[in-house]
């Protein structure tokens, strides 16, 4: 016995040396280590302890990878010092394993970005995670942890919508503990209510027992008041503690349990109440300023996952949720269906190409159709382009969808005071309208970058969009493609619709093949609107007919 325990501290202890020689070589201290891979701070920390825990394999996994140190020798190290096995010595008499064997994308937290792949076909895909901005619910869960450090049994429960920073939040409270050996136990198999009725009892000391989505626990039909006594039990008990129990519910959730029932009426969730009373925090829906600026603090320091989510998410602050759903929203695209994923693309088109937010049902549908293959458009069904949206629609985290349905607000500007009282606004797009989720907007601006539409798009284009400056935008991008005939029309629809502008791109494109005749009568009618390119054309004599190509 005490053979095989010298045996597993001597290979932790060489796995730490190639480690720290490693670190060493590479010249980085454990923050900068930390971001480069992309673990927390206190992983790292962990990984380099003499007092800690054996590093998960995807922490020694990702360590390899950044100090350029050799996989293979280093998980078997790793293995040798997990005695063989992920199991905790002390397991055998309760559940859980060290916090610093966790990952915390096993825990539930949202991955927040594309997963980072390894050449080793061995090492499973990893996640990185964004900088932490610490909010006002951050303080009162670190007062939490101190007290449970400090011997006492606790109990908190985050209250928030869903992808405001939950489950983030309670994986970061509890990285100090993880510093002093103690173990978390996430009840899960066969199904959550089920594992933590089961095991509660036998919940140890220095453990934090996580109920992520209580829900699922409290809520149980079966065992949820059941849960409430075990865990009340657990809290209660001097002897079996100190311990930690953190929770998440949605605010809905949150409402139905804690409300008092009417007068005569069965009382379904009283033990869980009275569990709740006290004991919940709220999430805020979005960031503040001031967690905006932290935010913007990491970004600057080098952190692209939030850089790059500040730049669809800062004005209305909802960060967590775009970082949350990003992935999803990315995974929903990559693997939709033709139709769905056809609509999507003439949709990014369009956005990348100058088109408004608000992209009309009719103009997207039509746009769709030359971006499938033949054989995807041969099998399309009657009823594609409804069972397309339908699937659109369908939400991921953070409330988002790859393309939702939208009501524009109608603007409330008063009129220009040269223009007749009883001009008519300016048109608009019949029938539903649709806006493209932020995230794919931005995966399409550099995915899409070098690829020209199909005629399908410039065809839908000009056949429903009423923005006349959409129009006029289109029509030069069609142009700069060499798409000249669409431009033309386009410039065409965009004048009609108002864009005095356009008139003098028509002029101009009349000239260039000769049309001089024509070319002239464009520039009038865009002189009478007082276009100066237009005047300053008109100035000017007309090449002679002799000079004139075409």
């Amino acid at each position: 016995m005490h053979g095989g325990q010298d045996h597993q501290g001597a290979a932790l202890i060489e796995l730490r040396r190639m480690l720290d020689d490693g670190r060493a070589r590479a010249g980085l201290n454990k923050t900068q280590l930390a971001a480069r891979t992309g673990l927390g701070r206190t992983t790292v920390s962990a990984a380099f302890q003499a007092d800690g825990g054996v590093p998960s394999a995807d922490t020694v996994a990702a360590l390899a990878d950044a100090l350029k140190l050799p996989h293979g020798r280093l998980l078997e190290l790793r293995r040798e010092a997990a005695g063989d096995s992920g199991t905790a010595a002390g397991d055998v008499s309760g559940p859980g394993k060290p916090i610093s064997e966790w990952e915390p994308h096993a825990l539930e937290v949202h991955p927040a970005g594309p997963a980072k792949t390894t050449a080793n076909p061995d090492i499973r895909s990893r996640r990185m995670l964004p900088g932490y901005v610490r909010r006002e619910h951050d303080q009162v869960l670190a007062r939490t942890v101190e007290d449970v450090a400090a011997g006492h049994s606790r109990i908190v429960v985050l209250v928030g919508s869903s992808s405001t920073g939950k489950t983030r939040a309670c994986w970061e409270c509890v990285q100090p503990l993880a510093e002093h050996g103690w173990l978390l136990w996430h009840p899960f198999d066969p199904t959550r209510a089920e594992a933590a009725l089961e095991a509660l009892h036998h919940v140890r000391p220095r453990t934090v027992v996580w109920l992520n989505e209580a829900q699922h626990y409290l809520g149980d039909g079966a065992n949820g008041e059941r849960i409430a006594a075990a865990v009340h039990h657990l809290l209660t008990s001097p002897e079996r503690g100190p311990v930690l129990v953190l929770g998440t519910l949605w605010p809905e959730y949150a409402t139905r349990y804690t409300a008092l029932p009417a007068a005569g009426e069965p009382d379904p969730h009283s033990r869980v109440r009275e569990l709740l009373s006290g004991r919940m925090v709220s999430v805020p829906e979005v960031f503040d300023s001031a967690a905006l600026a932290g935010a913007a603090e990491f970004a600057a320091s080098g952190d692209r996952l939030l850089a790059d989510a500040l730049t669809r998410a800062r004005a209305d602050g909802r960060l967590a949720q775009d970082l949350a759903g990003a992935p999803e929203l990315l995974n929903r695209y990559q693997h939709a269906t033709p139709g769905a994923k056809a609509i999507l693309e003439a949709a990014m088109d369009a956005r990348r190409l100058g088109v408004g937010l608000h992209l009309p049902q009719g103009f997207l549908t039509d746009a769709a159709t030359d971006y499938l293959t033949d054989t995807d458009y041969d099998l399309l069904p009657d009823d594609w382009a409804e069972r397309a949206y339908a699937e659109l629609a369908e939400l991921v985290h953070g409330k988002q969808a790859p393309l939702r349905r939208t009501t524009p607000r109608p603007a409330r500007r008063p009129p220009s005071p040269s223009s007749p009282a009883t001009s008519p606004p300016a048109p608009a797009a019949s029938g539903p309208v649709f806006r493209l989720a932020d995230y794919l907007e931005q995966h399409g601006r550099t995915s899409r970058r070098h690829l020209c539409p199909p005629a399908s798009f410039w065809h839908a284009a000009h056949t429903h969009l009423t923005s006349h400056d959409d129009l006029d935008g289109l029509a030069h991008e069609a142009k700069d493609r060499l798409r000249r005939l669409w431009a033309y029309r386009l410039f065409q629809r965009a004048a009609y619709h108002g864009n005095v502008d356009a008139l003098t791109r028509l002029a101009q494109m009349r000239e260039e093949v000769g049309d001089r005749e024509g070319a002239e009568a464009l520039y009038r009618q865009a002189a009478e609107h007082a276009d100066t390119d237009a005047l300053t054309r008109l100035a000017r004599p007309f090449p002679s007919d002799h000079l004139i190509v075409g």
